[in-house]
């Protein structure tokens, strides 16, 4: 049986399915056209010179120093966010971390990170607070989410992508020890000449798109994806929910024609490419992003996956602060054998 939960939302948030349910959904088919449209974003990317500012230090905590942050990312724009290093001793580890749909709380990121000894660059992507509210984008959500999705070209999804290649690019301009060659990493087999072996962390939004920018930059060596959204377009626009997905369930029922944008921005067709070890912890019972999409992820992955089931995500139950801890755990635990 899936999750139950006492809850107010005129829809069941577990959607009948069981965890055997879910363990089936697939992945849409892609595009023609799809590997070469991202592609040619993350080349794009890739010739931006991130210019990256470090700020005032902001606080110490934990182990670590929190400074504020911008660079440069794709059209000119600066991205803010925050430079986590470790208040002692060499970096060894590097991630970029992705946010979930509400931007980043201004009370600072959540440490420690994943690994003792680490660098992480936490940007806020365009239009998000706290620190990239920009005119003309809006920043809540569910007309975030919609922005530009007349084309896949204008798509604010795609430069949010974008973002966290730039991020990775200010993080290693930043910290460039590491800049690295890689080597063989347990499981995860060689790794080709020199460069760095980054970590991707992510939640809800955070985790859809790092699904959607994983599989294009080799500079990633592993991802954690949590309850990741816009998984299985065709199948979410089914689907009630509390999140961003009923505003594009709003906008589809207007312009059915923006199926056709959506298929370049299914996380879990994009995870059919991802070919390096990937930690999903995908949720029975979810109303802001139903777990079909979430599971459609984990199936889809082209490479390692490993699998944290999660009773519920997006709502607070009896046992949430366990599976927090537990969740924390296995991603130290993974990104430790990744030789990120």
């Amino acid at each position: 049986m899936g999750a139950h939960f006492t809850h107010e939302f005129p829809f069941d948030p577990a959607y009948g399915h069981t965890l055997d349910d879910l363990l089936h959904v697939g992945a849409p088919a892609a595009p023609e056209d799809f590997d070469a449209f991202w592609r040619a974003g993350y080349a794009s990317a890739l010739r931006v010179d991130p210019a990256p500012e470090t700020g005032p230090l902001e606080e110490e905590r934990d182990g670590v120093r929190i400074f504020a942050v911008s660079y440069t990312s794709v059209g000119g724009v600066r991205i803010g966010g925050r430079l986590v290093l470790p208040a002692e001793g060499p970096v060894e580890h590097g991630f970029v971390i992705g946010h979930g749909y509400g931007g980043r709380d201004a009370a600072g990121p959540d440490v420690p990170l994943p690994l003792p000894h680490s660098a992480a660059l936490l940007p806020c992507v365009r239009g998000m607070g706290d620190r990239s509210l920009l005119p003309g984008i809006p920043g809540t959500a569910d007309a975030h989410v919609l922005h530009g999705i007349g084309s896949r070209e204008s798509y604010v999804i795609g430069a949010c992508v974008a973002d966290l290649w730039c991020a990775a690019s200010a993080l290693l301009a930043l910290v460039p020890e590491l800049d690295r060659r890689g080597g063989p990493g347990p499981g995860s087999g060689p790794v080709p000449g020199p460069g760095p072996r980054l970590g991707y962390l992510g939640e809800s939004f955070g985790g859809g798109l790092g699904a959607l920018a994983l599989p294009w930059d080799a500079r990633f060596a592993a991802g954690q994806l949590t309850v990741p959204t816009f998984g299985n377009h065709p199948l979410r626009l089914t689907l009630p929910c509390a999140g961003s997905g009923e505003s594009v369930r709003a906008y589809h029922r207007a312009h059915p024609g923006v199926t056709d944008v959506l298929r370049y921005f299914d996380a879990a067709t994009a995870a059919t490419r991802v070919r390096v070890p990937v930690l999903v912890a995908a949720a029975l019972f979810d109303p802001a992003v139903p777990p079909p999409g979430q599971f459609a992820v984990f199936n889809g992955l082209a490479g390692e996956g490993e699998l944290r089931v999660l009773s519920a995500g997006h709502f607070e139950h009896p046992g949430t602060e366990s599976e927090v801890r537990e969740l924390a755990l296995a991603r130290r635990e993974f990104f430790a054998r990744q030789n990120v």
